[in-house]
């Protein structure tokens, strides 16, 4: 059975990551994410926020970058990702309808369509690696 190397996936923007695997770590983070929203008040997150929210954008962002690669796309469309994920935790306004229609884009293009076919130029396959 494969194991997940945790800190290379969540350190390192290199490579390719497989759909169960991104499904798998996108839960672990999205989860420790609503766990750290849920302790303490706003004091907490006042003094703390400052240290998690930048480690967990940066998490998301290697993470978000393996798939993309992946599915043979520049880890670079990372960004605009991001900035829907936390564009939407704001206030609503018009501008949300740019961001939930990347945020769409993203959820069809990442967690439901397999990635390429063999080699591309981030790497090998990571469903398919040879014997």
């Amino acid at each position: 059975m494969n194991t997940i190397d945790w800190k290379t996936l969540l350190v390192s923007a290199e490579g390719r990551l497989a759909r169960q695997t991104f499904w798998i770590v996108g839960g672990f983070l999205i989860l420790t994410l609503m766990v750290y929203e849920s302790l303490g008040g706003l004091t907490w997150r006042l003094l703390t926020g400052w240290m998690i929210y930048p480690l967990l954008i940066f998490f998301g962002a290697c993470v978000l970058s393996k798939r993309l690669h992946d599915r043979g796309r520049s880890g670079w469309y990372a960004a605009p990702i991001i900035l829907s994920l936390i564009g939407v935790m704001g206030p609503w306004n018009a501008v949300d309808l740019i961001f939930l229609a990347v945020l769409i884009w993203a959820f069809v293009e990442l967690a439901l369509l397999t990635g390429e076919q063999g080699a591309n130029r981030y790497g090998l396959n990571p469903v398919r690696q040879p014997a």
